[in-house]
């Protein structure tokens, strides 16, 4: 998740490279003494800025082979992700990523084609199970050791879509709910992810590794997570495309987790149809999480209603209340709804969210009841493949490896979080209920109901700030929370640049509205075409 300025306010009131798996420890002085080193620029990439659609197309007319881009991707992620600028996006190659790929290219000539993404590589955060030879730790050296004895659901996906699994990426460690004081994109497995268009950057959230990673074109789409803001802000702050789903539409079964009532994966690409592809393989009903019993009456085609001229004739309201945060990104939200009104849009504006922040306190608390719960679970779920089996375990491991786990910042969360009681404890029960009334009821189902509304849209972030291990993040501003809190989906595109830092608007809507929102942001991607590739600048004076 997003370490948002809600967990320093509420967190003070409840508290008073080769081809091959790689592992680096943050302490290294790699990670510390060189965050703003120059590097000559990559080698022109041949498959830079590629859709899947276009790869795709490719591979069946016979004029590329799965093994020929996978072999081109891992050259990539050697030469500027372990070397050269060293993104330090992708936590762990897959050792059998080539094989994957040739299997699949065997099949294709064999005339099986598995489904939408055969032969497309594909990266995952590495807090999504995988029964194969890579680790699966939140970034936490305390889980290395054996690999998950089973697939997350979606990565089972994946899987029998086709794709092959290219790695893992790095992330905020335990998806940045550790402490109150986390510099985001840095993990003790991992060391720093990095801001692809300005190195010395902060690329946001916990799903940073998949947004660089994307971002510097490592592999075609990526997989991320979030609880609140770890798809829609490193995907925003990184130029890309994110789609944080409606809770239940996507298993999470599989996923370290944060939050039962918050917390889904979902696609991080390059492109709003790369989105709808993606959200379409890994979407549906699955026994292993009850929250998907509802998944299956939501089957809509997604890529086939993407259009361009969506915007014709629909409502949308802009949340003033949730921009102000700085100028320059103010002035790009204008000429966001100047496009949109240009393109046949019904601008409401002002359409204040009136609930905004007020939830803040109540999500807190959810957060750390469910936190100590599901992480209980899942690590029960791993049997013996991991040493660890409670938070309290997991704590004196940190205490005990302060020094590659614990060198910038602690454990408040944890603390705050093993304090807890169980699920039937009348203060979650009420803050849940709180969360639920503010954000829907009150919040955004009021809103949408008043002005019968296609979406909300406001800035999804603020200009990245530079990454800081001693302070921690200086969070510049952005809009996931209502949507996240609500367990509604959220949708960022791209939207501007600030010099070369990138800033993304968001498409938010009720409940299992993917469809609508994914043609909302395909209209306004098509008369904008924002996204530019990284630069690899390495500090904004470079």
């Amino acid at each position: 998740m997003d370490r948002r300025h809600f967990l320093n306010t509420a967190g003070a009131v409840a508290a008073g490279a080769a081809l091959v798996p790689h592992v680096t420890h943050a302490a290294e002085p790699a990670d510390v003494t060189d965050p703003t080193t120059a590097a000559a620029q990559p080698p022109a990439f041949a498959f830079e800025e590629a859709t899947a659609a276009g790869l795709l197309a490719r591979m069946q007319a016979g004029t590329l082979t799965s093994s020929t881009l996978t072999a081109a991707y891992l050259a990539r992620i050697a030469a500027i992700d372990a070397a050269g600028p060293r993104l330090r996006s992708v936590i762990e190659v897959n050792p059998d990523a080539m094989a994957m790929a040739r299997e699949r290219d065997a099949e294709r000539r064999a005339g099986r084609v598995r489904g939408p993404l055969h032969g497309l590589p594909v990266l995952v955060k590495d807090n999504l199970d995988t029964a194969d030879r890579m680790q699966t730790t939140a970034g936490s050296l305390a889980l290395v050791g054996t690999p998950a004895p089973r697939d997350a659901t979606v990565v089972a996906k994946l899987r029998e879509a086709g794709a092959v699994l290219l790695g893992k990426t790095n992330l905020s460690e335990w998806a940045n709910f550790r402490s109150t004081r986390s510099t985001s994109g840095w993990s003790g497995r991992g060391g720093q992810t990095r801001h692809p268009y300005v190195l010395d950057r902060n690329p946001c959230g916990s799903s940073s590794g998949t947004g660089t990673a994307i971002a510097a074109n490592l592999a075609v789409v990526g997989i991320g997570t979030e609880t609140d803001g770890s798809i829609i802000c490193p995907s925003a702050i990184c130029g890309l495309v994110g789609l944080k789903p409606t809770v239940g539409l996507v298993s999470r079964a599989g996923i370290i987790p944060i939050s039962a009532s918050q917390d889904t994966a979902g696609p991080m690409t390059r492109t709003v149809a790369d989105a709808a592809l993606v959200l379409q393989v890994i979407r549906g009903a699955d026994a292993r999480d009850a929250a998907t019993a509802d998944a299956a009456r939501h089957t809509d085609d997604y890529l086939a209603a993407l259009d361009p001229n969506a915007l014709r004739g629909a409502r949308i309201g802009v949340a003033r209340n949730m921009a102000g945060f700085h100028p320059a990104v103010d002035a790009a939200f204008d000429r966001a709804l100047a496009v949109m009104r240009k393109a046949g849009a019904t601008i409401i504006d002002p359409c204040n969210v009136p609930t905004v922040g007020k939830y803040d306190a109540a999500e807190l608390e959810v957060l750390l009841y469910e936190f100590k719960d599901g992480l209980a679970a899942y690590l029960a779920s791993r049997g013996d493949t991991v040493a660890h089996h409670t938070l309290a375990e997991l704590m004196a491991y940190n205490t005990a490896n302060a020094g590659s786990e614990m060198p910038w910042f602690g454990q408040e969360l944890f603390e705050q979080a093993a304090a807890k009681g169980p699920l039937t404890d009348t203060a979650y029960r009420e803050a849940l209920a709180t969360c639920r009334r503010l954000s829907r009821d009150e919040g955004l189902d009021a809103l949408f109901r008043e002005h019968q509304l296609a979406a909300v849209v406001a800035p999804s972030n603020g200009p990245s700030w530079p990454t800081d291990w001693i302070n921690g993040d200086r969070y510049s501003g952005g809009n996931a929370s209502v949507a996240a809190v609500a367990g509604y989906p959220s949708l960022t595109v791209p939207m501007a640049y600030v010099q070369e830092l990138p800033l993304g608007v968001s498409f938010i809507g009720l409940a299992y509205s993917e469809t609508q929102l994914l043609a909302l942001g395909y209209a306004f991607e098509q008369q904008t075409r924002v996204r530019r590739p990284p630069r690899f600048r390495p500090t904004m004076a470079g």
